[in-house]
């Protein structure tokens, strides 16, 4: 099966700027940035409570957890958010509404309820289409998060933890890799 496809900065740019100048763009921005800064899978985005990424006070935390039952391993692991991310949760919660609810559901459906994962995965295969990103995917962001963490030089056993995946081989499948950075590597010598 061919993978997802791995979007570079300007790619990334241009499916948030479509995302702008589309209906419902805060929930959008904020399911696609889940994807791409905590490597969130869709099933995992479309569980998530508000009273799992905010305090009681509406704070954002830094540090949330994913139960079990809400991951593809089922084993809870810790989901830490860069300052980016903090931000768009915040943005998403102040939009959200003028009565917030910590037991709703982060990325709300227009109808108020919480997306199925398949919905979700639908979301984001028109969100790429709309950008002109073909063979971009609901695990795209996913793809994203564990290449960028890797050509950042972070240890791949802490991409392996951040990532929920239970073995190294199955995060070195993620890391996109492409002639720039062959040549930027060697390059190094």
């Amino acid at each position: 099966m061919r993978q997802a496809r791995v979007l570079n900065e300007v790619e990334l740019k241009r499916v948030l700027a479509v995302i702008n100048m589309g209906k419902y763009s805060q929930r959008n921005r904020l399911a696609l940035l889940l994807s791409h800064y905590a490597g969130l899978r869709v099933g995992e985005i479309a569980t998530l409570k508000w009273s799992d990424v905010n305090e009681t006070d509406g704070s954002v935390k830094s540090v949330f957890y994913l139960d079990a039952e809400n991951t593809k391993s089922n084993e809870a692991r810790a989901v830490h958010l860069n300052q980016i991310l903090m931000k768009e949760v915040a943005l998403g919660w102040r939009s959200y509404s003028l009565h917030p609810n910590l037991d709703d559901a982060v990325i709300q459906s227009q109808k108020g309820k919480s997306f199925s994962a398949n919905t979700l995965c639908q979301l984001f295969s028109r969100l790429y289409a709309s950008a002109g990103l073909d063979g971009a995917t609901s695990h795209s962001g996913r793809r994203w998060f564990i290449t960028k963490l890797a050509h950042s030089g972070v240890s791949p056993k802490v991409i392996m933890e951040l990532a929920g995946h239970k073995h190294l081989g199955t995060t070195q499948r993620y890391i996109e890799v492409n002639e720039e950075m062959k040549s930027q590597a060697v390059a190094l010598l």
